[in-house]
């Protein structure tokens, strides 16, 4: 059983930093896609960012381009979102998800519980 546990949310001033984590245990493929979602109240579900585990190949939202980086660390099998410059918009519930790598893209699979961002200026 995949599970996946976010941490590092919180609230923040507009132009600062957060950084969250999301480790996942019970690991059943060997290379996968992980990627953090959000989701704000009244508004639809946004991909923020995922990361490839072999390649290390990134994708980003416009929205978040050159302001957030996602990395992350095999060994601990967790991946991180790194928030700079945040802005009133990003506050949102943030959740990590994890997928298989398919000729389509993404078939995320499993997901966390999520973790409040809350952006104030």
């Amino acid at each position: 059983q995949v599970q996946l546990v976010e941490s590092g949310g919180g609230s923040v001033q507009a132009g600062g930093s957060l950084r969250l984590s999301c480790t996942a245990t019970g690991n059943i493929w060997s290379t996968y896609y992980m990627g953090w979602f959000r989701q704000a109240p009244g508004k639809e579900r946004e991909r923020v960012a995922f990361i490839a585990s072999n390649t290390g190949t990134t994708v980003y939202a416009d929205s978040v381009k050159d302001r957030f980086t996602i990395s992350q660390d095999n060994a601990k099998n967790t991946v991180y979102l790194q928030m700079d410059s945040l802005e009133r918009d990003d506050t949102a519930m943030y959740y990590c998800a994890k997928g298989r790598i398919t000729p389509y893209g993404p078939n995320w699979t499993y997901w966390g519980q999520g973790t409040q961002v809350t952006v104030s200026s």
